[in-house]
């Protein structure tokens, strides 16, 4: 049986990434930011992956350059970037709710890989 190149969750290498855009699916991709490290992750209609690399551990970036470079060289155009979520301020009591990762998605900044 083919290796799957779009998973329902878990994790994605570039070269699947890579093989799964040349077949026509193109994931919603958002680039999260947890100060200062940023990770990847490939929304598809099925599911989320995190891009990883060839031993399935989640690759982390220490910029947002190398990400451009590497998902542009795909034929991927642009992303979300999107912050680890802080949803209240316990020091001052100030109450908040954590939002969704639909939310993330809807308000993040978008950004360009080309």
């Amino acid at each position: 049986m083919a290796e799957s190149i779009h998973p329902v969750s878990g994790n994605i290498t570039l070269k699947q990434l890579s093989r799964g855009i040349a077949d026509g699916h193109t994931p919603i991709v958002e680039v999260e930011s947890q100060d200062g490290i940023y990770i990847v992750r490939l929304h598809y209609a099925n599911g989320v992956a995190e891009l990883s690399d060839e031993h399935g551990k989640t690759r982390t970036f220490l910029g947002t350059g190398e990400i451009r470079d590497l998902l542009g060289e795909t034929g991927l155009t642009h992303g979300v970037l999107t912050w680890a979520d802080q949803c209240g301020d316990e020091m001052i009591g100030v109450p908040g709710h954590a939002i969704t990762p639909d939310e993330m998605l809807a308000y993040g900044t978008r950004i360009s890989f080309r």
